[in-house]
């Protein structure tokens, strides 16, 4: 601002007043209208999750030409997208030991279930009330060993 009385700026404190400036950005010019979109961009608003339309109405053109001129980078934006989320899903849960998100990502990365089973065989294991803890199956004993060598005959 400057002063009436002799023209020189005053030297106020706090944010001075800006003024505007032309900024050149390099990108591919797509569109009727050659509109220059920058490919970064793209990708950086499909990683934050912008949809096309959004993205395209951001720019001003149609969905359908970037799609056509930015379809790698809006895949590799989607792909941070979801590189970052889960980084901070695991980040979550076990610096937090977040247990719901902790199962839910022991089922859905580790394919782990709830049943406690590992195969298609449902059948409980074998027990009986019968069998003392001192009774052996001497059978099933003798069929676990095998000879010390090949060549020695008991």
């Amino acid at each position: 601002m400057l002063e009436e009385s002799n023209n020189k700026p005053r030297n106020r404190p706090g944010p001075q007043t800006g003024h505007w400036a032309e900024i050149v950005k390099m990108g591919i010019v797509i569109g009727r209208n050659k509109i220059a979109v920058p490919p970064d961009e793209v990708e950086h608003q499909a990683s934050l999750g912008c949809t096309d339309r959004e993205i395209a109405n951001y720019f001003g053109v149609k969905e359908d030409t970037l799609r056509r001129h930015f379809a790698d980078y809006l895949i590799k934006g989607r792909h941070n997208l979801k590189t970052t989320l889960r980084q901070a899903q695991l980040r979550a849960a076990i610096e937090n030991l977040n247990p719901a998100l902790l199962i839910w990502l022991g089922k859905n990365i580790l394919l782990q279930s709830d049943a406690g089973t590992t195969s298609d065989d449902v059948r409980p294991l074998p027990w009986t009330d019968d069998m003392d803890d001192d009774t052996v199956d001497d059978d099933a004993v003798e069929d676990q060993q095998e000879p010390l060598d090949a060549d020695t005959e008991t």
